[in-house]
């Protein structure tokens, strides 16, 4: 259930800069973990779980009242690069086409003279070898970044990051996916006021309609009818459970 994702309702100032796995969830995301075990186990354990998406803040509000705010991946991406300018860190980039990583590294270099930058664009398959594993593994470790940002779509970048966890050395690991793009310039993000609006998606969806329509037209169709079922059975426990008798106990 959606409620048994504990996400991020902090700044994220307040992440611990020690290692971890930091994941985003949205509607399609939750979509996906109900079919896809490794993939819910995947975010269920993740360090940080950041509710990258305005469906999945107005649901949790809905079914338990807690308020959280809206920490897209663009957000955590900036955040972490702020910090490593600050500290002189570095960064690597996993995922993605060569084209897009060189835009990358060129708009760092202006953008965060003082972080250092690596990346390592990796065959585009469904499932990597052994052989891929092990590559990207020695690229990544080599360079021993303070922060690792995985950019191969949900799920494959989540489920590789959690399997590989404990080999890599590295500090925090970003499951940011279309943020690669964003940040090159190869896919426009929504204007400021459309985000605070909170319809990005229908933003995305109008520059991608025939790749996007079946993620946000139907995938949002069955994330809401998920949470309604959701809020009636919490709503049919919690009345079963007031029913119950008061008993007096006897003295």
């Amino acid at each position: 259930m959606l409620k048994n994702f504990n996400l991020l309702y902090q700044p994220l100032s307040a992440i611990s800069n020690s290692k971890g796995l930091i994941s985003t969830l949205n509607a399609h995301c939750y979509n996906l973990t109900q079919t896809d075990t490794l993939y819910n186990e995947a975010l269920l354990k993740s360090d940080v779980l950041i509710p990258d998406g305005i469906s999945v803040v107005m649901a949790i509000r809905w079914l338990t009242g807690q308020k959280l705010q809206k920490i897209a991946g663009s957000d955590l991406y900036f955040y972490e690069m702020e910090r490593l300018q600050k500290d002189g860190g570095k960064c690597f980039f996993l995922g993605s086409t060569e084209t897009t990583l060189t835009k990358i590294k060129e708009r760092i270099s202006n953008e965060y003279p003082n972080v250092k930058i690596q990346s390592y664009s990796p065959p585009f398959l469904p499932e990597f070898t052994k052989k891929d594993n092990d590559a990207m593994l020695e690229v990544i470790n080599e360079f021993h970044p303070d922060v690792l940002f995985v950019g191969m779509t949900a799920p494959k970048q989540e489920k590789w990051a959690y399997q590989h966890f404990n080999q890599l050395q590295v500090g925090h690991i970003c499951c940011i996916g279309a943020v690669f793009d964003f940040y090159a310039g190869t896919i426009n993000r929504a204007p400021k006021w459309i985000i605070k609006l909170g319809l990005e998606w229908l933003y995305r969806f109008a520059q991608e309609p025939r790749r996007m329509w079946r993620r946000y037209l139907v995938g949002n169709t069955k994330f809401i009818w998920t949470v309604i079922q959701e809020k009636y059975r919490l709503s049919s426990r919690n009345k079963r459970h007031s029913s119950f008798p008061k008993l007096d106990v006897l003295q």
